[in-house]
């Protein structure tokens, strides 16, 4: 859990928050008016943060690489001996 403190008493106590930060592993969100502005995290927080951002889309690249090619769907039919298939009602006048 986040500690949570005003903009104007952040002001007054920035080298206290930024210790609590670093050395004590704390977060901390500053507010205004009771609602979150800025969040103060670690550097290393901050780079845990850009890492898992960046991961789901280094995922996907490498899963759709090593997919390869897909056989066609007529391929496909005589791979599992499927003899018909479904199409769509023609829609005309």
């Amino acid at each position: 859990m986040a500690y949570e403190i005003p903009v104007t008493q952040a002001r007054a106590e920035l080298a206290e928050l930024i210790n609590r930060v670093v050395y004590g592993g704390e977060r901390v969100v500053v507010t205004r008016h009771g609602k979150p502005l800025v969040a103060l995290v670690s550097a290393a927080d901050l780079e845990r943060l850009e890492r898992d951002q960046e991961a789901p889309e280094e995922q996907v690249i490498s899963s759709v690489s090593k997919l390869g090619q897909v056989g066609s769907a007529s391929g496909e039919r005589a791979r599992f001996g499927l003899t018909a298939e479904h199409r769509r009602p023609d829609r005309r006048g």
